[in-house]
């Protein structure tokens, strides 16, 4: 038996955000041990917890979809600390967990906000690849709607590769319907794990915020990955980020830093809420809430 949790990760409010399935005692099992058991779960990811190989990290994690192993995603990482510190199988140092994956090592502070935990990591460095004219082409017949030229849509590299694109607005991308075979086909050309999509919400649009405050939401996203089995991502750590670096280096940010609240997961019936920083120098973090819907024993033998 081994321990294990499903956690709700970028909402306080159960089966509202996106679930990871985390295996607190990950010793002993083999690449296609977890292979299998990511496939069983039938998450977007599925997490294995390990004993740190390098002296810096607080611990190690590896990071599967359904059908591959991850280098790095970002809800898995925020959903791993909160399991990790609930189990009490670590505590933090100055406030700060250090986890240890394929992609290097990930820092996450630890906070409280109005009574409610939040967990925020430090993405890792981005490198953006533009699209070609013909790939854009082929993205909006995906998609079935124009996007954003100016603003020239792009590969985002931060582990997970995600192909990054601007729509009107909100209400334009929560339209979309993809053709998901299509876009399979796309992501595998270009080596990406799928697209992350955004629009920018009317300046009135409000969201309930944890502690049930009422926040301003900035933009809303939709993450799409059939390619690793995954039609829609309810919200997306990584594929945020990515939205982050393409917005800074559009300048769709203040060039001094900036933070702002992202929503995701509303066509899939989730309530996702990403708290999103920049600085002054580009680095991103991406922060929210985490809660425990599962809690019990994974038995494997």
């Amino acid at each position: 038996m081994r321990a294990y949790k499903v956690v709700d990760a970028f909402s306080s409010r159960p089966f509202k955000g996106n679930p990871v399935a985390v295996i607190l005692e990950a010793e002993g099992l083999s690449d296609s041990d977890m292979q299998s058991i990511a496939r069983w779960t039938n998450l977007s990811e599925t997490t294995f917890l390990l004993p740190a190989k390098d002296p810096a990290a607080t611990y190690r994690l590896r990071i599967f979809t359904p059908r591959s192993e991850l280098p790095f995603a970002g809800h898995p990482t925020l959903g791993s600390a909160h399991a990790v510190l609930e189990a009490g199988l670590h505590a933090p140092r100055d406030g700060v967990l250090v986890q240890e994956c394929a992609q290097g090592l990930v820092r996450i502070t630890v906070q409280e906000q109005r009574g409610v935990r939040h967990l925020v990591l430090d993405l890792p460095t981005a490198k953006v690849t533009p699209l070609n004219p013909k790939d854009v082409d082929e993205l909006e017949a995906i998609i079935g709607a124009s996007v954003n030229r100016d603003a020239s849509p792009a590969i985002i590299d931060v582990g997970p590769r995600w192909i990054v694109a601007q729509l009107p607005s909100a209400d334009a991308l929560l339209d979309l319907e993809p053709d998901f075979a299509r876009s399979a086909r796309f992501e595998k050309r270009l080596a990406a794990v799928g697209l992350s999509l955004f629009g920018a919400h009317a300046r009135d649009a409000t969201t309930r915020g944890d502690a049930d405050a009422s926040e301003t939401a900035a933009i809303e996203v939709r993450s799409f990955a059939p390619s690793d089995g995954v039609e829609e991502d309810p919200v997306c750590g990584s594929g945020n980020g990515c939205v982050a670096v393409f917005r800074s280096i559009h300048g769709m940010l203040s060039a001094g830093g900036d933070t702002y609240l992202a929503t995701q997961g509303r066509k899939v019936g989730r309530d996702g809420r990403i708290s999103v920083g920049v600085d002054a120098d580009g680095k991103v973090t991406i922060g929210g809430a985490c809660v425990t819907c599962v809690d019990g024993k994974l038995f494997d033998q």
